[in-house]
């Protein structure tokens, strides 16, 4: 294997944590989420208003996806204490600068997804060979 830079991954390592945050940072509900708190930015958006933001998601999984966003140092977490209690959460400085990668990504699902479907159709009609 050969010797990386300091503070960079490699993809191809199966002990890499770049494929961990890359699992992470890939999913849906992190798209959605990092799109829905760049859209707040600088501000903040609650748990509540995020959960409305993006249908079909389940509490557990918007927590999840939060809670991984939090750790990764992409989001911030606040708690007002209060019964019951607000929390709040905005993106990092780090989590504001993965708006516009998974912005570029999102936009190219949406432009090829025509081709994306007739292919799937194409697949299946023949047999999945």
């Amino acid at each position: 294997m050969t010797a990386q830079p300091a503070g960079r991954g490699d993809l191809f390592d199966p002990q890499c944590p770049t494929r961990q945050l890359l699992d992470r940072i890939g999913t849906k509900w992190t798209s959605m989420a990092v799109k829905v708190l760049a859209e707040a930015a600088p501000g903040e958006v609650r748990f509540a208003e995020l959960r409305r933001r993006m249908p079909g998601v389940s509490q557990k999984m918007l927590s999840v996806t939060l809670h991984g966003l939090v750790r990764d140092g992409l989001a911030a977490r606040r708690v007002e204490p209060t019964v019951p209690p607000r929390v709040h959460y905005q993106l990092t400085q780090l989590g504001l600068s993965l708006e516009t990668p998974l912005a570029a990504l999102r936009a190219w699902v949406e432009r090829h997804m025509a081709e994306i479907d007739h292919a799937n159709a194409s697949h299946d009609a023949a047999g999945s060979q």
